[in-house]
């Protein structure tokens, strides 16, 4: 009598099951996102709140105020100071090289926003938060953009307009307040934002 192959097959099945469990791990850890004020709230109502309350806390500028001033290192060396930009639109987006909604944002910047509104008086600032220049770099070879990037090391031009959460975008109209600040990335969103920089644009 041959008692180990159902041992065998148990084994086996126990192996399995770890993979799966360590797949599903390194997933949550490659796609979470610890900023994300929408992490494990579900859908409720209460939750929804919950989100709305901790964007309102960690939000310093927030719609209808006049934009902090700032002067930003690019990658490339040159430096660009909000004010120097009155008269144009300018939408300034925060994000982090790591932040899985950001990167997924930022695929959708060149067609979507950069090429369609090319030639209006509007400019397109995406400011890396918290991160030195050779890593902005790396990261612009390895995805092969060729927009501008700006350089936030110290957070000091973040710490100006929020107190946590990437992605943020503020909508700067030509008279230097904001009329939209967003938190987070989906396709609604995104698409409400693109509608609004139009607007903004054509003075509505």
């Amino acid at each position: 009598m041959n008692i180990k192959r159902p041992r065998r097959k148990s084994n086996s099945t126990l192996i399995y099951i770890m993979i799966a469990l360590i797949a599903a791990l390194c997933a949550v850890l490659i796609f979470w996102n610890p900023e994300d004020p929408t992490a494990g709230n579900g859908n409720s109502a209460d939750a929804q709140n919950e989100m709305e309350r901790k964007i309102a806390d960690t939000t310093i500028a927030g719609e209808g105020s006049m934009a902090p001033d700032f002067t930003v290192e690019m990658v490339s060396g040159e430096k660009i100071t909000l004010s120097d930009l009155r008269g144009k639109v300018v939408l300034l987006n925060f994000w982090a090289t790591w932040c899985p909604p950001c990167r997924e944002e930022l695929k959708h910047v060149q067609t979507e926003i950069i090429d369609r509104f090319k030639g209006e008086e509007f400019v397109f600032i995406p400011v890396s938060r918290g991160e030195d220049k050779s890593t902005v770099e790396e990261f612009r070879k390895s995805t092969g953009y060729g927009f501008p990037m700006g350089l936030d090391p110290e957070q000091n031009i973040y710490r100006l307009y929020a107190s946590n959460y990437i992605p943020r975008n503020f909508l700067i109209d030509r008279d230097g307040k904001i009329v939209l600040a967003s938190v987070g990335y989906d396709t609604d969103e995104f698409a409400e934002l693109i509608k609004t920089i139009e607007k903004t644009i054509n003075g509505k």
